[in-house]
């Protein structure tokens, strides 16, 4: 079972077996002084841990040498929006009237803010680098995996449009987890920049060479899943558009 699971799952028992033993409208006074205590109680105790485990994320605001990472203000949104609806719960004999108008707020906020997350033009806003410090591979082990990430390029397997980071480490046969870790330390990128660096990479050489295919036949041919999606990255990447390269641009194998 996983960890959120090991978190959920039980709750969700234990609250649907007292429902179902000590139903809410025979049960009034037992809910009121006791089960809903204990919720609020659990509530606040999971608000105090996350509050420990997000800490020097709420610092980073703060810091006048550090950026907020998307998935930085991700958590911190999360956390705060659970937080004001604690309270707004808690509080609801005085405020009850704006309680379903918090949450509504905050869901819509969430969908809003990872909306436009997924619209940048980076489009790995789940994959953002992490240092990985607990976990140091040895020096002979980052220069095995590096020589099996090379295999990506030789290998083409960058061409297939559907291409994921568990699909990349089962062909490498290494788990994926170090896969992103070394791609991370080592290449200084996540796993769908440098797949979209290659794409680009062998896009400017079809734009070059090959004069039969059209400007969306090559993205497609590189590896690129829709029109839109290659002239995104090749503009992000080359600061040119693929026409503009075609016509103005000189090759270079280095990106």
């Amino acid at each position: 079972m996983t960890n959120w699971a090991i978190h959920v799952f039980p709750y969700i028992i234990g609250i649907t077996i007292l429902g179902t033993v000590y139903p809410y409208t025979s049960n009034l006074d037992l809910w009121r002084n006791w089960i809903i205590r204990g919720i609020y109680l659990q509530w606040f105790l999971y608000i105090v841990f996350s509050f420990l485990y997000i800490k020097d994320i709420v610092k980073v605001p703060f810091s006048q040498n550090r950026k907020v990472k998307k998935i930085d203000l991700w958590i911190l949104s999360v956390y705060f929006g659970v937080v004001t609806i604690f309270l707004a719960y808690y509080t609801s004999s005085y405020t009850s009237y704006i309680v379903g108008a918090l949450s509504f707020s905050f869901v819509l906020y969430l969908i809003i803010l990872l909306l436009i997350f997924k619209k940048g033009k980076n489009n790995s806003f789940f994959e953002e680098k992490t240092r990985y410090e607990s976990k140091k591979l040895d020096s002979e082990t980052v220069l095995e995996i590096e020589q099996k990430i090379l295999l990506i390029a030789e290998n083409e397997l960058y061409l297939n449009p559907q291409l994921t980071l568990l699909d990349t480490a089962k062909e490498l046969n290494i788990s994926s987890h170090i896969l992103s870790q070394v791609l991370n330390e080592k290449f200084n990128k996540s796993f769908t920049s440098y797949i979209n660096e290659l794409r680009i990479k062998k896009a400017k050489t079809l734009l070059i060479t090959n004069k039969n295919l059209t400007i969306e036949g090559i993205g497609y041919e590189s590896g690129f899943n829709s029109k839109s999606s290659f002239f995104t990255h090749f503009k992000k990447i080359t600061n040119q558009t693929p026409s503009e390269f075609q016509k103005f641009g000189v090759y270079s194998s280095d990106l």
